[in-house]
């Protein structure tokens, strides 16, 4: 009896609650925002993200130029697309092609330490073109390929295996090189100068360094083929022929 009155008595205080209670409590419920739509855009930004930097990785990566060395062909702020397969399936870079490398052990003795998280944070930004590039990366035309003997006379004229050069792409007013070199290019390196000579730290400046200015061909990244940003000098940079009748160290056409 004493449990049959006890279940009657919650029976009665439950329907004695006002209408309006349970109303309200569906009200509260329904007011609280959905998680689930916001998953979706997320997951999206997400897969989007890692597919831009898989093909930044892979196939083709935007680089921003960050110095004066490249002018009048790429000014500071223009983001050029890096082919990455230009040179993948056995074909090598070739005297006029504007490549971007890793100077590490060329250029530079060692990349710099920091901390991981900023690292990859500055990979990523640094592979979407959001960022200016690392600093053991770099951007020059390729002057000389492997048995190549490059010169610059007292004059600032420069030739290669012997064929003067006329480089149409300098920046006004520079010459090859203000300063006198002759070097000779092993095989499987580069010998690279930037377009503003005068502005440029190139091959010439590292001549004393570990690797004596020469660039591995391995540690090409890609061939800049396209200028994406800005929308005004959208188009590919401009090639050169001035290599055109330059014979190779074997006697033939390069």
């Amino acid at each position: 009896m004493d449990t049959e009155a006890a279940q009657h008595t919650e029976r009665d205080r439950s329907s004695d609650s006002p209408p309006g209670d349970e109303e309200r409590s569906r009200s509260v419920r329904s007011s609280r925002p959905p998680s689930r739509p916001l998953i979706r855009p997320l997951t999206y930004a997400v897969a989007c993200l890692a597919f831009l930097l898989l093909l930044s990785g892979l196939v083709m990566q935007p680089f921003l130029i960050p110095s004066t060395s490249m002018q009048p062909t790429l000014q500071v702020g223009d983001r050029v697309l890096v082919n990455k397969l230009a040179y993948r399936f056995g074909a090598e870079p070739r005297r006029g092609d504007v490549v971007v490398f890793d100077g590490e052990g060329s250029f530079v003795r060692e990349r710099p330490e920091g901390d991981p998280v900023t690292g990859a944070l500055h990979w990523a930004a640094a592979s979407l073109g959001l960022a200016e590039p690392d600093e053991s990366d770099f951007v020059k035309r390729v002057v000389g390929v492997g048995g190549d003997r490059v010169v610059v006379d007292g004059r600032g004229r420069l030739s290669v295996n012997g064929r003067r050069v006329e480089e149409g792409y300098l920046h006004p007013g520079d010459s090859a090189s203000r300063v006198p070199f002759d070097a000779v290019v092993p095989e499987g390196k580069l010998w690279v100068m930037g377009d503003h000579r005068s502005r440029s730290s190139d091959s010439r400046d590292h001549l004393g360094s570990p690797g004596g200015g020469m660039v591995p061909v391995e540690r090409v990244i890609g061939r800049a083929d396209w200028i994406a940003w800005p929308l005004g000098r959208w188009g590919a940079p401009q090639r050169t022929d001035a290599f055109d009748g330059v014979r190779d160290a074997t006697g033939a056409h390069g």
